[in-house]
């Protein structure tokens, strides 16, 4: 059954939202829709507490809205077949600008914050302006949960995701979709270049991989952090340093059959007995040291770490619909609500004063039930304080370090 509604929670759901909301009015209305019952805020709110309240069906959404309503919105009398007809329908691109109008919002209160920051993301931001990390994610088969999908063949995968994370703020920047499930990383290359200016740092993994994506990428005044593939081609042109720990060379990258146009720098780190090789753009060490690039690229995990809660944890797992337009509303819907669990997720990093990497997004939203229930009995008041309390701490909201872990970079060795 739906988890409970709380107001304290909806009210700040609301204060956020429905300026973002409202920036969307004349949008709304020169798609030639309708102020109807299912309008905007009533479609955003009630997909949004699909999500929070993890409402199993479209037949239960529609029981909540009719005895309940949704978020901020009043109990609204509402038929399943209407509304499974309006999640085929609705234009995703709307819940996409929300989300876009919300984000700025969401950097200012980040920015606002005193909570620490990773050293080497302090490092990378004193010269650039945004550090993305971006992955492509196939969406797994459609669940077959409205009638329109009965004659889907099971198991049909639903397509695949390209995402961009921001690696300081944790937000979701930009999503594109591709119908192929099995398209590889590469087809999204154009997109990810319309985003490439001057100021941004780019962290990406090997599936996208490409000399002249590279050197696209450079002319365009970007930079880039990526890993070396284990076959490369490169030829040596200047050694910067060469360590027992570090070895750190300007290159150039490719053969006989094609090289880049651009001097690249390779990074070789050594963990343990292991070498990891890294390959970046920015050619002055004083600007990002070896160990800030290979501490920045593990960081990239942030994004898979973001696929995990939006599949597993939201339930983009399973698609209500198989139209390509509800697949995408349920896509811009659910980075929608991790943008607002991202920003709740801060907030308590900020009052326990932890980084945070140390604060598990899982065990926030989960604590959101209990936070609910103690409020329903008077106990508590506010979320973040609720999450944040020594008594609370059976709650999981803190990470548990792990007894292995790779030491600590020195940022100064580079």
């Amino acid at each position: 059954m739906p988890g409970p509604q709380d107001e304290t929670i909806q009210k700040q759901f609301e204060e956020l939202l429905s300026p973002a909301i409202y920036a969307q009015s004349a949008f709304y209305r020169s798609l030639d829709l309708r102020d109807r019952i299912l309008n905007l805020p009533l479609m955003i709110a009630a997909i949004l507490a699909m999500l929070w309240r993890q409402i199993p069906s479209v037949c239960e959404l529609t029981k909540t809205l009719n005895r309940e309503g949704a978020l901020w919105m009043r109990p609204v009398k509402v038929s399943q077949p209407a509304l499974s007809k309006r999640l085929l329908t609705f234009p995703a691109e709307l819940f996409q600008q929300v989300l876009h109008s919300l984000l700025p919002k969401l950097r200012e209160r980040w920015q606002a914050r005193q909570r620490p920051l990773p050293e080497s993301v302090n490092c990378a931001l004193r010269h650039f302006e945004r550090i993305y990390a971006v992955d492509g994610s196939a969406l797994e088969a459609l669940f077959r949960k409205l009638d329109a999908l009965q004659d889907t063949p099971a198991g049909a995968l639903a397509g695949k995701i390209c995402t961009v994370i921001d690696l300081a703020t944790r937000l979701p920047e930009q999503s594109w979709y591709h119908a192929e499930a099995l398209a590889h990383d590469t087809n999204f290359l154009s997109k990810i270049l319309s985003m490439v200016h001057a100021g941004t740092l780019w962290i990406f993994d090997r599936g996208f991989y490409d000399f002249a994506f590279f050197d696209d990428l450079i002319d365009r005044s970007g930079h880039f952090i990526t890993r070396l593939k284990s076959n490369a081609v490169f030829r040596v042109q200047n050694v910067l340093v060469q360590t027992a720990e570090i070895h750190d060379r300007l290159i150039i990258l490719g053969g006989e059959n094609g090289s880049c146009q651009h001097t690249l720098r390779l990074i070789e780190v050594r963990f343990g007995s292991t070498w990891y090789s890294y390959l970046t753009s920015v050619l002055d060490p004083a600007i990002l040291p070896a160990n800030v690039v290979a501490d920045l690229y593990r960081r990239r995990w942030r994004i898979e770490e973001a696929f995990l809660i939006v599949k597993r944890l939201l339930n983009l797992a399973y698609l209500w619909t198989g139209s390509l337009n509800g697949i995408l509303l349920q896509v811009w819907a659910t980075w929608l609500f991790f943008a607002l669990l991202v920003d709740l997720g801060d907030a308590v990093a900020e009052e326990l004063m932890l980084p945070f990497d140390r604060i598990s997004l899982e065990m926030v939203f989960r604590g959101l039930y209990h936070f609910t229930q103690a409020h329903h009995r008077g106990e508590a008041t506010d979320p973040i304080k609720y999450l944040s309390a020594p008594e609370n701490q059976d709650l999981g909201v803190v990470k548990r370090l792990r007894k292995k872990q790779i030491p600590a970079l020195a940022l100064s060795s580079a």
